[in-house]
């Protein structure tokens, strides 16, 4: 059995005058990027800000990867600033007076040790990493949804956080963009090795990001299992619905009926 990597129980009550809400949440997964899925009010946010020590918790406890963050039964809750976890907030949440290059480089000042040198250096390279070097003295007035989205989550990764969590990163994208900076995501955490956990409203935004379907693949090759993984690029959770009108949905369909039939040979 694997070792669980996020292991959280989040009991929380809201009450406010002709209002209440009630939130209990439990999960343990050994998967490195999992996602709550949930309509507007059902406490996916509030999730969130438990998990990162933003609200106090009133019952449960947060382990990641072994590391105890809360745990009301023993009196633990460390604060957040000692939680080394990436926060990315659903409006990306940018300081207004400060420049695409000082909102990365925010999070490195809290830390005194941090070098000048070495936090300019690290700056610069997230700069690069999600091409935003020739916007680093604009500020986030002047630059386009996408292009914060990539300023929130360079200020996330710059401090070497040992989880990210997401709070609807995409919601306020376009398609093409939503798709980009899903792709983009993915690739920042798995070159950092981290847990993620991703908090939408968007099913396709869970099945893209919450995907473990690669660590399977190399789970069923290590027990010498002939398996093998096709990615479909492009489309959507609900793709079978569009065969017939979609070609590559077609073609997938397809695809899977051949599967079949050699299985049932």
């Amino acid at each position: 059995m694997q070792p669980l990597i996020f292991d959280f129980h989040l009991r929380q009550h809201l009450s406010s005058p002709g209002h209440t809400f009630s939130l209990d949440i439990a999960c343990q997964s050994s998967a490195k990027r999992i996602a709550v899925i949930g309509a507007s009010g059902s406490g996916k946010s509030l999730t969130l800000r438990l998990l990162a020590g933003l609200e106090p918790l009133q019952e449960g406890h947060v382990r990641i990867r072994d590391v105890c963050y809360a745990d009301t039964a023993a009196g633990r809750h460390l604060p957040p600033q000692k939680r080394r976890v990436g926060l990315m907030f659903q409006d990306y949440a940018l300081f207004p007076h400060l420049t695409v290059a000082q909102n990365i480089a925010f999070g490195l000042h809290k830390n005194l040790a941090q070098p000048p040198k070495a936090a300019c250096t690290q700056t610069q390279f997230w700069l690069d990493k999600m091409q935003l070097a020739h916007l680093a003295h604009h500020y986030p007035h002047q630059i386009s949804g996408g292009q914060k989205q990539r300023t929130a989550l360079a200020r996330a990764c710059i401090v070497r956080p040992e989880w990210l969590l997401l709070d609807e990163p995409f919601s306020a994208l376009d398609t093409d963009l939503r798709r980009q900076m899903r792709e983009q995501v993915l690739a920042v955490q798995q070159e950092l090795d981290i847990p993620l956990l991703l908090v939408t409203h968007d099913a396709q935004d869970a099945e893209v990001l919450a995907d473990d379907s690669a660590a399977l693949l190399a789970r069923a090759q290590a027990a010498e299992v002939d398996a093998t993984l096709e990615r479909w690029p492009g489309l959507w959770h609900d793709w079978q619905v569009f065969a017939g009108k979609v070609p590559e949905a077609t073609q997938a369909v397809r695809h899977l009926a051949q599967f079949v039939a050699a299985c049932l040979k």
